[in-house]
């Protein structure tokens, strides 16, 4: 599916940093194309313009939600996984706070993602909430005991990624919702890595809320959605209209709603097609071409096996990863999540592993997608360990 070559991406450095954003699907641009063309009218109108604008928001709805086999009215549409991410968090927070006789509790883990950990610190700050941040083994996976043991009678929340967006380590989800469920306590988990990559089914992770975030799913950036499950109570944290069943205030950017929903569609119908075994195989096949390149020199940073199909987190000896990037301009490359870009401080998640900040400087993350090759991945293969042999590492 979607093999042939995108416009954006011919011609240019193999891009391996889907993790990161991905280039829009050129049907989402249609959809995008026709919305902003013949639908322009505000769907809270009660005129005729308002009729396509409802429609498509309704197509979108359905679309998300058959992609996280949930029902349409369980999808709130938002500005960014970010908002998504602060919706879930501090929504849940306020809502429940009344219904603990103490100081309501959170509990997340280390290697979070940095909006859930951002929402989490402004609870705390500014809602007298307690937060308990909880470590995770050496490949990045929080133990469901961990949570078990961490719940007090005020815990209102647990919140915890699906995948790492570094390493792709998937969490135990389904094993931490049988602890939560039974105590009444929600759980959310930001899914925007894994939409797309394996399938997501929101009863069979057991979760209450859950984030999907258009561009990593080849939609625009500035889309997302929070998937509210039927039945659970969150305080808004942006007031006004009515509009997102009164969750989120302003009116809706239909466009970019609609875009979602075809990019949704998309991924489905990818993933029914065996897309996660396709990039699965493209990943072991980069991970295999650089380990015999560097024999002895390549290290796996994550779960050996329980990981996103198509992230590939290394180390490799005596290398500096921006460095090693920096030299092999024909490759589009990480050292970790964009959201940390410019930073030159090693990765708090692969410290978290027990990395030492020279091993976790070390570190590329090496991300495939929609239009990733075997050819792309042996080429980056290659300009990698040339630019590693020329330099004389």
């Amino acid at each position: 599916m979607g093999q042939d070559e995108h416009p954006a991406l011919a011609g240019r450095p193999v891009y391996l940093d889907y993790n990161a954003t991905t280039p829009m699907d050129p049907r989402v641009v249609d959809v995008i194309q026709a919305a902003l063309t013949t639908d322009f009218g505000n769907p809270s109108s009660a005129h005729a313009y308002a009729e396509g604008p409802r429609r498509r928001l309704t197509r979108a709805r359905e679309q998300v939600a058959a992609l996280l086999h949930a029902a349409p009215a369980t999808v709130v549409f938002t500005a960014s996984g970010s908002e998504a991410d602060a919706l879930a968090v501090r929504g849940a927070v306020l809502a429940r706070a009344a219904t603990v006789t103490g100081r309501p509790h959170v509990i997340t883990q280390v290697t979070e993602h940095p909006a859930v950990l951002a929402a989490c610190r402004h609870v705390q700050r500014w809602h007298d909430v307690d937060v308990t941040y909880l470590p995770v083994d050496r490949y990045g996976r929080i133990n469901p005991g961990d949570v078990r043991a961490a719940i007090t009678p005020e815990t209102v929340l647990v919140t915890v990624m699906h995948a790492n967006n570094e390493t792709g380590t998937l969490q135990p989800i389904a094993d931490i919702a049988e602890i939560t469920r039974p105590r009444g306590i929600l759980l959310h988990t930001d899914a925007a890595q894994g939409a797309g990559k394996v399938d997501l089914d929101v009863d069979k992770l057991g979760v209450d809320l859950l984030t999907i975030v258009g561009h990593k799913v080849y939609a625009p950036k500035g889309i997302a959605a929070l998937y509210v499950r039927e039945g659970v109570t969150l305080e808004p944290i942006i007031g006004g209209g009515g509009q997102e069943r009164g969750l989120r205030a302003g009116t809706e950017n239909v466009a970019l709603a609609a875009a979602l929903g075809a990019a949704a569609d998309l991924a489905a119908r990818g993933l029914a097609a065996g897309e996660t075994g396709r990039l699965a195989r493209l990943r072991d096949q980069l991970q295999a071409e650089l380990t015999e390149r560097l024999p002895g020199r390549v290290h796996l940073h994550g779960h050996p096996t329980l990981r996103l199909p198509n992230t590939l987190n290394i180390g490799i000896d005596d290398v500096i990863g921006r460095e090693l990037l920096a030299a092999a301009p024909d490759v589009a490359g990480s050292t970790g999540s964009a959201c940390h870009s410019g930073d030159d401080q090693p990765s708090a998640s692969l410290l978290a592993l027990g990395l030492t900040p020279g091993q976790a400087a070390s570190a590329l993350r090496l991300s495939l997608g929609r239009w990733t090759t075997a050819q792309q991945v042996t080429a980056a293969a290659d300009s990698l360990t040339a630019a590693l042999l020329t330099s004389g590492g």
